[in-house]
């Protein structure tokens, strides 16, 4: 079976989990003659950007979770705070996993700032005037364990 035969396009479009396990196969018996290459690619592609939208989401996650704590210190509690913990972490865990990703950081922080401000309008009723326009944290403050602003 060669890339270009329809039945593993078809394969690829009906039930990709079949599709995947059995690119995984030939792979495995180096089989690359019946790979689906044009698929795989697409595939690996994708992979990479969730990674990169992974660490996005988490950041926004995060910030937003910071500028609540900032802004409204009277309703700060344990849940604010093990999301904060929790974000921390597993943005932490990500970057151990994809090193790679550490020179995306600062353009990630600056797009998970968008997605945190909105975050912290929603939940807080604050008006985005009052927040400030760009990230104020350092990427060191955003990995401090220790560190949660004040007002």
């Amino acid at each position: 079976m060669k890339t270009s035969d329809p039945s593993v396009k078809n394969l690829y479009y009906r039930d990709f989990y079949s599709w995947l396990q059995r690119q995984v196969g030939l792979l495995r018996k180096q089989q690359w003659e019946q790979l689906d290459i044009v698929n795989l690619i697409e595939e690996i592609e994708t992979l990479g950007r969730q990674e990169r939208r992974e660490l996005v989401n988490r950041l926004g996650i995060l910030l937003g979770h910071l500028l609540k704590w900032q802004y409204q210190p009277e309703l700060r509690g344990t849940s604010w705070q093990a999301t904060i913990r929790e974000q921390r972490r597993k943005i932490t865990r990500l970057l151990q996993q994809s090193p790679s990703l550490k020179p995306y950081l600062e353009e990630a922080v600056q797009e998970g700032y968008e997605d945190g401000l909105d975050l912290a309008v929603r939940e807080t009723g604050i008006a985005y005037e009052v927040f400030p326009g760009n990230c104020n944290y350092t990427i060191e403050q955003l990995f401090d364990h220790e560190f949660f602003p004040e007002d």
